[in-house]
Formats: structure tokens, C-alpha cells, sequence
């Protein structure tokens, strides 16, 4: 069975993240899509809430589960059985700074390889760090994260 781990702090989970874990779902058997907190990082979204919004996101994707971790993201990989890490690219700096995250884990974890999927086009501008900047000023999100109505609510 092939296992991936697809890492992010998903604060809060985007269309750009559902694409590439939809695209990685029809490569690996079983996906997860791992919470890593950070607790150094402050953070807009609980880890609960943040659970709950990926379920939303990816009930429709039987192969992919939600979950969290505050270890090391190639010591969750070991736990699960995953080999794979998955990454999404938007951009070139994200391509320098991905880049710098393989060299480590390779280091910590040689048996352990990172798949690397190039957002679409229509993706690559979106980030949680926008998402979370037009929600503080007040500018909808529809079209932006697969579930705009949840978040606006929890805002409220």
C-alpha cells in the first residue's frame, strides 16, 4: 500500500490544498493530510477547528484523512507507514524553501521522499496568509477555500 503525508499548518485549508490532495489521492492508496503545529506559530484557526474544516473539505475523497501531529513531520511518516511526503509548489521561493525542507528530512530520514505537485495556474496566488489577511479586513473568501460559508462563522 502506498502511504503519503501531506503537511501543512492549513490555517485555514484552501482550493489550492484540496487540488493537490485530490491530485495525490489518485496516485497514493492513502493520504494524510497531517495538521503540524507549531506551537511557536501563532496560529488564527484551533487545531480542532482546523480538523473539522479539512473533514469538510475532503469527505468526497475516501483515500484521504485528517490529522495532527506536534512532532517531527518524518517521525509522523514513520508512525503511519508513510514513505512520501507530498508538497505542493506555487512558485519559485516556494521551490527554493521546499528545497531546503527536503535536504533536512533526507538528512533525518533517507528512506522518506518528497513528492513535489505544481499548483495550477488558477491556484498559485492563493495562500492561508491571504485568506486570513482579507478575512481581518473584511473582503469575502468565496472561491478562495472550500468552505467559505464555516469559516465566516467561526469568525463571527
Amino acid at each position: 500500500m502506498s502511504i503519503a503525508v501531506f503537511p501543512g499548518s492549513f490555517d485555514p485549508i484552501t482550493i489550492g490544498h484540496l487540488d493537490i490532495i485530490r491530485r495525490a489521492a489518485q496516485v497514493f492508496d492513502k493520504i494524510y493530510v497531517a495538521i503540524l503545529d507549531n506551537p511557536g506559530k501563532e496560529s488564527e484557526f484551533t487545531v480542532e477547528e482546523r480538523l473539522e474544516l479539512i473533514n469538510d473539505a475532503i469527505k468526497d475523497i475516501p483515500n484521504a484523512v485528517a490529522d495532527s501531529s506536534a512532532g517531527l513531520l518524518v517521525d509522523y511518516c514513520r508512525d503511519v507507514g508513510a514513505n512520501v511526503i507530498i508538497r505542493g509548489l506555487r512558485n519559485g521561493s516556494d521551490v527554493e524553501y521546499e528545497a531546503m525542507l527536503e535536504a533536512v528530512n533526507t538528512r533525518i530520514a533517507p528512506e522518506i521522499s518528497t513528492v513535489y505537485l505544481i499548483s495550477k495556474g488558477e491556484h498559485a496566488h492563493i495562500s492561508s496568509s491571504l485568506v486570513r489577511q482579507l478575512i481581518q479586513i473584511g473582503i469575502s473568501i468565496d472561491g478562495l477555500v472550500p468552505n467559505a460559508d464555516h469559516i465566516i462563522l467561526r469568525r463571527e
